[in-house]
């Protein structure tokens, strides 16, 4: 039998892209079987607070990290990474003292994420996430083709070549360099791509437009929520693909509809890794009654 109860919460956001958060390190608040329907309602724009997901602050499951980062899309289904979220997610934990330092080891389902805090008096004003190390390999994006590496390659989308260059950030992306962003029809071709049979898990959708090799806008399709008006694990996995065919620099300026990131790229012993730079923001706290 269901019954109603009160959860609070806060609402974040992340150049535009926003979530709800939920603290459950000490007890969890909404059951593990309910948390699909349960986040689906909550994220529902007009009928309820409205998200593009919901993440949750759960312990870590073993001594190596500090904290652990959940995070599910607005259709219910939980996702390996966010990068926006994740920016959400330490600075909530640290200025509600769950875990108060600012430098964070991060459980997340895309793996282990350092992050260090830019921290002003309590307030964490910005921060910056170790994304890791990006895969090219169709298996682990995953895509299946019968290319070991998707890059700037024809993928037949409703009858037509789209050239598409396939990354795995934590999460699988897909990534298409145009001249023309602002012709794109998102809401169109974003669903094709994203529920394409070739990614059996799908995939997040970019369209990026090169303005120069230190400076680039894109726009994104995200798994699971749509249209965003911003994208971290995207935006890192558009600078990584521009990197590997060569077009963009180590350092990357990108404009998204809901603002700028700074994404690097580290080349140290033939390893690359990328970092995330940018901003976080509180928008309200609040109390709303589910039923569970």
């Amino acid at each position: 039998m269901s019954e109603k109860t009160l959860v609070t919460f806060s609402k974040m956001h992340g150049l535009g892209n926003d979530y709800i958060v939920i603290d459950e390190s000490n007890k969890i608040i909404i059951p593990e079987e309910k948390k699909p329907e349960i986040v689906e309602e909550i994220c529902r724009r007009g009928f309820s607070v409205g998200a593009d997901g919901v993440i949750f602050v759960t312990p870590a499951s073993s001594d190596i990290t500090d904290i652990r980062f959940r995070i599910f899309n607005s259709d219910g289904s939980e996702a390996e990474m966010c990068g926006n979220g994740i920016r959400c997610f330490v600075k909530y934990v640290y200025e509600n003292d769950i875990f108060h330092n600012n430098q964070m080891l991060v459980e997340t389902l895309g793996g282990i994420k350092e992050v260090e805090l830019d921290v002003e008096g309590e307030e964490v004003r910005a921060s910056t996430v170790d994304m890791g190390i990006p895969t090219f390999k169709t298996t682990d994006i995953p895509m299946i083709s019968d290319k070991d590496e998707f890059l700037d390659s024809e993928l037949i989308v409703n009858g037509k070549p789209v050239k598409i260059t396939a990354v795995n950030v934590g999460n699988p992306h897909a990534v298409i360099f145009t001249d023309n962003i602002q012709d794109i029809k998102l809401n169109e071709i974003g669903p094709l791509i994203e529920n394409h049979p070739a990614f059996p898990q799908k995939t997040n959708v970019h369209f990026v437009n090169i303005i120069n090799r230190n400076e680039i806008e894109m726009i994104t399709w995200e798994r699971g929520a749509g249209f965003t008006f911003a994208c971290g694990t995207g935006a890192t996995s558009c600078v990584m693909a521009g990197f590997k065919l060569g077009i963009l620099d180590e350092e990357v300026e990108v404009h998204l509809p809901g603002g700028e990131l700074l994404i690097i790229v580290y080349e140290v012993d033939n390893e690359v890794r990328v970092f995330m730079e940018g901003e976080s923001v509180l928008v309200f706290d609040g109390v709303m009654e589910i039923e569970i």
